[in-house]
């Protein structure tokens, strides 16, 4: 099956053009009846949505640089300018429009709230940016296309895991090739793409990349190349994404400073504009409960988990202790991320007994309350927690209320800080990239996965955002103990958990999973031998900063009943 690339229009906008709607044509689209409200609970920063299923809406825990992205299609380190609190504060949206909308309909409505409900003015400009540029060099692999087959590409991986041919014992396996192959691309589609092809990212960056090959038409061709592994890749096997642009196709990728499309936010209420009156009887809730659902224990050999929302409104879990399930439910119905000892009173059952449990969500259909559309409209995966946390009440006497019990967290300190006092004219935020003045350390050490750049930022700020950029290390909200005060800019890179490989010392010896003695510190080196970092060594050698293991009040979910066995279907 082809791979499609997907672009985003907004390269074709003039740059400098205010968006307002122009004398004398039709009014911009705008959902029926709308709900804008602060998120109530933002200890997971992560945007949820945007849904659009049967004329419903829903897009929650949004900045209004998350808004903005969402209703412009286009990436958040291209929304630039406006107020501080643009990346600080939350909001859920839950809105009615027309059942059958397109995408870009959508999205106008959703621009014509931001307007309407926080006064949003902005405007288009281009910015220079670190990218690359493609040109012509020998124009060799490129073959004219004559318009016959789909349009876009298609990929595959040789040699993953395979011996290398000729090689001894113990040579281990080869690296992976992969084979993009394109058709009927033009030049313009096939860089609007590029970083979306397996491991281009690797060799790119985020960066975006300019077409000056001046190539006519549509091409067909075929190349290949070889992951970016980083220092612990033996160069000897690796052909690069450039040499394969190169030698195969007669390609050159050059890095340079280009012009891309940027939205400036001119003006934005923080507060936005109140409801309408009646929006409670116009988006009534969804459905809380399924029409039916079996539930058994899962037979003994049943292989891991799995979950599967199947069209129609059938939801197929199998091989899921109520322990997960419970976590699931919190972090998706109260964006409450939930660790094991977050977890009070829970039978040991709860995390013994498998269950599988086969559910009939109700039809989304024109007669729904507050919904409108086609009969048999699936539902969204947020509807379905709502109804398996009913369904654990109803089955398995689920009773749980919250409360606070001291528990191991992460406060962050700091004795000599390395970063600098802040351009206050630069919006409050911290983003996953590269200034433009500096280079991008993933490009020779892509092990390094995770590069933020933060600018004009508190430590509690900072502390505040720690949990959800670093996602999986932390599993708390972090303490700001600094006693920094003013704003800083600074770069943090470091790699993901998955790829250390050392559990002690380096590593994720700091994550919440893997205690670490309080106050342990570490050098600023390289966590493991193939090169990757871990958050806190990263924090410490590059920041001069230092998470710190306590115990401190923080939410629990407490189990006040739970039967070991559902009643019966």
């Amino acid at each position: 099956m082809m791979r499609m690339f997907a672009c985003i229009g907004i390269a074709a906008l003039m740059a400098g053009a205010v968006f307002s709607q122009t004398v004398g044509t039709a009014p911009p689209p705008r959902f029926e009846i709308a709900d804008v409200h602060a998120t109530r609970n933002t200890t997971l920063q992560s945007i949820r949505g945007p849904i659009y299923r049967a004329g419903r809406y829903e897009l929650r825990v949004a900045s209004m640089v998350g808004l903005i992205c969402t209703a412009y299609g286009i990436d958040n380190d291209k929304v630039l300018g406006g107020p501080n609190w643009l990346e600080n504060d939350f909001f859920d949206v839950v809105a009615k429009g027309p059942p059958n909308a397109t995408p870009e309909t959508v999205k106008l409505m959703l621009q014509s709230l931001l307007a309407d409900r926080f006064q949003l003015v902005l405007h288009y400009e281009t910015r220079p940016s670190l990218g690359h540029v493609l040109t012509a060099e020998k124009k060799q692999g490129l073959k004219e296309a004559d318009g016959s087959g789909e349009t876009g590409c298609k990929f595959s991986i040789q040699g993953r895991g395979a011996p290398v041919q000729g090689g001894t014992p113990g040579d281990g396996p080869q690296l992976p090739t992969i084979v993009s192959t394109c058709r009927n691309m033009t030049m313009a589609e096939f860089v609007g793409g590029m970083r979306n092809l397996p491991g281009a990212q690797q060799y790119l960056g985020r960066n975006p990349v300019v077409d000056r090959t001046e190539l006519k038409g549509a091409w067909n061709f075929t190349f290949k190349y070889t992951p970016n592994l980083g220092p612990a890749q033996a160069s000897s096997d690796v052909i690069t994404f450039f040499d394969a642009m190169d030698k195969q196709l007669g390609l050159k990728l050059t890095p340079a400073t280009v012009p891309v499309p940027v939205i400036v936010v001119d003006s934005a209420n923080e507060k936005p504009a109140g409801n309408p009156p009646g929006v409670e009887k116009g988006l009534p809730p969804g459905p809380t409960e399924f029409e039916v659902a079996d539930i058994k224990p899962s037979a003994p050999d049943t292989p891991g988990l799995r979950l599967q929302l199947q069209p129609g409104g059938r939801i197929n879990i199998r091989g899921a202790t109520l322990k997960f399930l419970v976590q699931q439910i919190w972090r998706n119905t109260d964006n409450l991320a939930l660790t094991d000892d977050m977890i009070v009173g829970a039978p040991k059952s709860m995390e013994s007994d498998r269950y599988d449990i086969v559910a009939k969500a109700p039809e989304i259909t024109s007669s729904t309350p507050g919904v409108t559309g086609p009969n048999g409209a699936a539902q969204d995966i947020d509807t379905v927690w709502v109804m398996l946390r009913s369904l654990l009440a109803e089955r398995f006497k689920l009773a749980v209320h919250m409360d606070e019990r001291p528990l191991p967290a992460y406060k962050l300190v700091t004795d000599k800080p390395k970063m600098k006092k802040a351009d206050p004219s630069k919006r409050t935020g911290c983003r996953e990239g590269v200034a433009l003045d500096a280079k991008d350390p993933r490009l020779t050490n892509p092990i390094l996965g995770r590069l933020l750049l933060c600018q004009n930022i508190t430590m509690t700020e900072f502390a505040n955002r720690l949990m959800s950029v670093a996602n999986g290390y932390l599993q708390s909200p972090v303490l700001d103990a600094t006693g920094l005060e003013g704003r800083w800019d600074f770069s943090l890179s470091f790699s993901n958990p998955g790829q250390l490989q050392n559990g002690a010392g380096g590593g994720v010896r700091g994550g919440d999973a893997v205690p670490a003695p309080a106050g342990a510190s570490s050098p600023a080196v390289a966590s493991d031998p193939n090169g990757a970092i871990s958050l806190f060594d990263a924090l410490e050698g590059q920041l001069g900063l230092k998470l710190v293991r306590e115990k401190r009040p923080l939410p629990v979910l407490v189990i006040d009943h739970v039967e070991a066995k559902p009643t019966d279907n």
